[in-house]
């Protein structure tokens, strides 16, 4: 099962942290994947969960697109990942129960059905998992 760290986190919610350059990096530096908050604006790519806060080099993006589960948080941004060549992990929600991602997993919502190709997102961990495919939280190094 793949462990997806909520936009870094791994022990616990940290609204200060989420999502920065330094943060994500420790998570991936940890060998954890990790869901990023992405917007595309003006050919600038950033992060940032509710309005675009990190200003983030492509490169970052290009070293670790095996690693980043990217949420496009805005239109130019779902454009942006699924016409790049460098084939990322993109996907768009908002209270969708279900997302396909671009690399055809399904990204659930908390308490829906599971299947072997699902990843569910269970910021707090409150339960356990068979035969799925990976689990999105924040508390990802307590699995």
């Amino acid at each position: 099962m793949i462990l997806i760290s909520h936009r870094g986190n791994l022990s616990g919610k940290d609204e200060l942290r989420e999502n920065s350059l330094e943060y994500v990096q420790e998570a991936l530096d940890k060998g954890y994947s990790v869901e990023v908050d992405c917007w595309y604006i003006d050919n600038k790519i950033y992060f940032g969960h509710d309005y675009p806060q990190y200003e983030i080099d492509e490169n970052f993006l290009n070293i670790n697109k095996q690693k980043l589960w990217i949420h496009c948080k805005n239109l130019e941004c779902l454009k942006f990942i699924t016409e790049s060549p460098n084939e990322y992990i993109g996907f768009w929600h908002e209270s969708d129960k279900y997302t396909i991602t671009t690399n055809k997993y399904i990204w659930t919502y908390p308490g829906e059905n599971l299947t072997s190709r699902s990843i569910i997102v269970d910021l707090e961990l409150k339960n356990k998992y068979n035969n799925i495919y990976g689990i999105c939280t924040d508390y990802v190094s307590m699995i």
